[in-house]
């Protein structure tokens, strides 16, 4: 998931940038409001991390564009502001969460997961497969019983194909899962990925549609 974050606090917005993408997120980051409508147009953003108070004006003011270009995203404000007044008028004003800050990381990434599960239609973080358990929650895989260690491209990947096991993946969008917007892919990079996940989790585990994308085999039980 393409993650927007609109946060001024530059050490802050870098340590959960490096945090997210750790977890096999891609987050953007934008300043203040002007850097942020610049940036909206430019992806397919699932979510937007929304400082309140920003340089030049308020977070909540971004809130109606949002909801006008991206009616899929989620919004979550951060924010300082822990008044219930505050609360209702960042949910009242459209936002689908809100976050106090100081706030726990892994608080923030177990209601990305939960987004990310409300979209994808999943009632569990858990898929379990013939002989393949993956955890979205936990970022765990388990291959016959056996611990599987990805890298975070790895697992961005897996990611996609898992919360929507019956559904064709364009090569498209999990190239977005895996770089920002200034990064430079080459031509075959998701391939390299793809492949080195069907040698961690079994070859035909991850079916290749020609000039359609890629669907996770939920049938599949060998390597």
């Amino acid at each position: 998931m393409r993650i927007l974050l609109v946060e001024d606090d530059l050490p802050l917005a870098s340590a959960l940038a490096e945090f997210l993408g750790a977890k096999g997120f891609v987050c953007e980051r934008a300043a203040s409001l002007q850097a942020a409508r610049a940036l909206l147009p430019l992806a397919h953003w699932g979510a937007v991390l929304l400082d309140w108070q920003l340089p030049d004006g308020e977070g909540l003011a971004l809130l109606p564009l949002l909801r006008a270009r991206l009616p899929e995203a989620a919004v979550i404000v951060l924010t300082a502001r822990d008044q219930i007044t505050d609360r209702i008028q960042g949910l009242d004003a459209g936002a689908d969460d809100y976050l106090v800050k100081p706030y726990d990381p892994d608080e923030l990434l177990a209601r990305l997961r939960a987004v990310e599960r409300r979209r994808s239609g999943a009632a569990s973080a858990l898929l379990q497969l013939p002989g393949l358990s993956i955890d979205l929650g936990r970022m765990a895989v388990q291959l016959d019983g056996q611990a599987v260690e990805l890298t975070a491209k790895e697992w961005a990947v897996l990611r996609v194909l898992a919360q929507r096991p019956d559904r064709i993946h364009p090569r498209e969008s999990l190239l977005d899962a895996l770089y920002g917007l200034d990064a430079d892919a080459s031509s075959n990079t998701l391939e390299v990925f793809i492949s080195n996940l069907r040698r961690k989790i079994g070859r035909e585990r991850i079916q290749t549609l020609r000039g359609l994308g890629y669907k996770l085999n939920t049938a599949a039980t060998g390597t």
